[in-house]
Order: structure tokens, then sequence, then C-alpha cells
């Protein structure tokens, strides 16, 4: 059994076809067919079951999946924990929120104390941020909700600050002057919400829930993952969103929108530092994770 036949093993089970599987490995889709049935003789077992129009992982195929994947994981560790690399780079998955404001928050002033440490940052939403801590793609994640896997730590580590925006014009500036909180007038008019797998919709979905309000109920106009065009969609009138307060105060400041608070109860979430559980941290990982906390906490 060779490291290349589970390379090839698990890459088909990864993509559910050989010749995907076959472009992500840089190799020919007969070589990965062979790999596999190399496998299968040796452990005279069926990993999958070909058809002439789909693939079917077996029972024993997935259990060997998960074995194949913990093998490779342990190889990949061992190698980067041995070599003579001294570089300190930090793989760092964010989402928007994190990548656009707690970032340049955090970044210079950890820079300065471990000016020895790089980062190579990617920016998603917090569902693919999750799926590539789980792949071992980031060192590191920021995101904006909580993850329940096991191999996986999620750590709160500050709190954002949800507000409804919307554009300015004299109906919003009436409600705006109302004495009584104006929560369920606001959502009579047409709103844009982030795509699922955001953070942001994740709490949208659960202050919701509080309120007693249906999505189905809402009139949704448009669903976009990026703050800035919800920031400009709303300002040129499209209709209203909940956002995070840090992504709309230059607009308030340039009274290109208006804001409104959400309850108290429901107004706050949490920004959570992710990484797995039972990969080896290296030091540099971990002053950033320490730093970050501490940041925070003072």
């Amino acid at each position: 059994m060779e490291f290349k036949q589970l390379q090839s093993f698990t890459a088909v089970v990864k993509y559910n076809s050989f010749t995907i599987a076959a472009e992500k490995l840089f190799i020919s889709q007969p070589t990965i067919s062979a790999h596999i049935r190399q496998l299968e003789d040796e452990l005279n077992i069926r990993l999958i079951s070909r058809t002439t129009k789909n693939i079917e992982i077996t029972p024993k195929g997935r259990e060997f999946y998960e074995y194949a994947v913990n093998i490779l994981d342990l190889r990949d560790r061992m190698i980067e924990q041995c070599s003579s690399n001294t570089k300190k780079i930090i793989h760092l998955g964010a989402s928007t929120i994190p990548s656009a404001y707690i970032l340049p928050e955090i970044l210079p002033e950890f820079g300065r104390h471990y000016p020895d440490t790089y980062f190579i940052i990617h920016q998603n939403d917090s569902h693919g941020i999750i799926e590539s801590l789980l792949d071992g793609v980031f060192n590191v994640g920021l995101i904006g909700m909580p993850c329940e896997k096991e191999s996986l730590t999620c750590i709160p580590f500050c709190q954002d600050h949800m507000i409804i925006i919307t554009p300015v014009n004299e109906y919003f500036l009436k409600l705006q002057e109302s004495a009584e909180n104006p929560f369920h007038e606001l959502l009579k008019s047409p709103i844009i919400l982030r795509e699922k797998g955001s953070g942001s919709k994740k709490s949208i979905d659960m202050f919701l829930e509080k309120m007693e309000i249906h999505e189905k109920d809402l009139h949704v106009t448009a669903r976009i993952n990026d703050q800035e065009a919800i920031k400009n969609l709303v300002a040129g009138g499209l209709g209203i969103s909940i956002i995070s307060e840090r992504a709309a105060r230059n607009f308030i400041k340039e009274k290109r929108l208006l804001c409104f608070e959400l309850p108290e109860y429901i107004k706050h979430r949490n920004l959570y530092l992710a990484y797995r559980s039972d990969f080896i941290m290296k030091s540099h990982v971990q002053n950033f994770i320490n730093f970050i906390q501490k940041h925070y906490q003072t």
C-alpha cells in the first residue's frame, strides 16, 4: 500500500469522480483506476462500485476512507513538523467581517510583536472556512458562527454588533424619530439578505427566530454575500438589510445610510477562532491565537 494509492482513492471519494480526481492530482484517469484496483486487490474488498453513469462508495470503502484521510493527514503533519524549512507561516482563513474589519486591526500590531511570522490569508464565508479547516488547508480560521465538529476547537474571541441599515429618505427618517422600536415596521420593507453559509446569515436567522418572524414572510429582494454591494444597494433604495455595524460604519458616518438598533437581547453575535483539535500546534500559530484572545479581552 502506497501513499499515492491512498491519495487517488480519497480524491475519488471527495470529488465523486475519477475524471475530476485525475485533474486535481495531475495524473491520468487510468492511473487513478489502477491505484484503486491495487488497493482493492491488496485488501481483498470492493471499495468503489462503478457503473457506466456513476460511482458508488461501498460501506467498506467509506470506512477505509476515514483511515486513509487520517494516514495522509498524519504524513503531512510529520513532513511539516520535521521539515528543515524554518519560515513561520500561518495559513489563515477568514470570513467576511473578520477579514475586512478584524484583521486590519490586529495584524499590524501582531507584526510589531512577531516580525518573523508571515500570513497567507484566504477569504470565504464561514461555512467555506470551516470546510477548509476540516480539510487541513488552514492553520486557524476566524469565522462568524460556531462549529460543533468534534475535530475543531471553536473559541469566541469578540462580539459583533448587528444593526438594521436603511436608505436615507423621509419615511425612514420619520421611523428613526419614533419613540417606539420600529423593528417590526422596518421588516415590512424589501430586505436584502446574505447567502446561506455566512455567519451573518445564520445570526440573522436566529434573530428572526427569537422575534418569531419567518423568513418566508419577508419580502426578500436580493441575496448577496458582498458587504460593499449590500451597502450600496441599500443606499440606492433597493431595500433594507441587517449587517455588522463595523461594515456599515463608514456609510453611516457619511450619512449615506440610516442605522436602526436591533432589540438588546438579539443585537450581538460572537466571532470565533477555530482550529483543528487533533493537529500539533506550532508555536507561532499558538502565539497568534493567544495574541487575538488577549487583544480582545483588553
